[in-house]
């Protein structure tokens, strides 16, 4: 995992996101998910290319399962995009470097 992932849990969550002023993308994951150990690799790269302009976080629902529920989390792996402390995009399920790049470059242009 790239030193530039975040690691968020149900303690820090709140706290971490409502601090931060820029993009923040929080990957939903867990352990046993294949879809998000394909991710991961994904996510290093954008965490390492990405990293002056957004923040990479992941939270294991597993054992984390409380900000899952506030935020309706029903599939993994699922991307929110947060700024300012508020969702303003998502990307449910394996996406393609190529798409998350894509959809990031959107959030960050608008």
């Amino acid at each position: 995992m790239s030193n530039e992932i975040v690691i968020l849990d149900d303690n820090n969550f709140e706290n971490y996101v409502s601090k931060q002023s820029g993009l923040i993308l929080v990957d939903f994951w867990a352990n046993w998910c294949n879809p998000c150990k394909l991710l991961a690799p994904i996510l290093d790269n954008i965490a390492e290319e990405y990293h002056d302009h957004l923040i990479i976080a992941k939270l294991d629902v597993e054992n984390n399962p409380n900000i899952g529920v506030k935020y309706s989390i029903q599939s993994i792996p699922t991307l929110l995009l947060f700024r300012n402390n508020h969702v303003i995009d998502k990307k449910i399920g394996m996406i393609s470097k190529k798409e998350l790049k894509n959809f990031l470059d959107i959030n960050l242009n608008s």
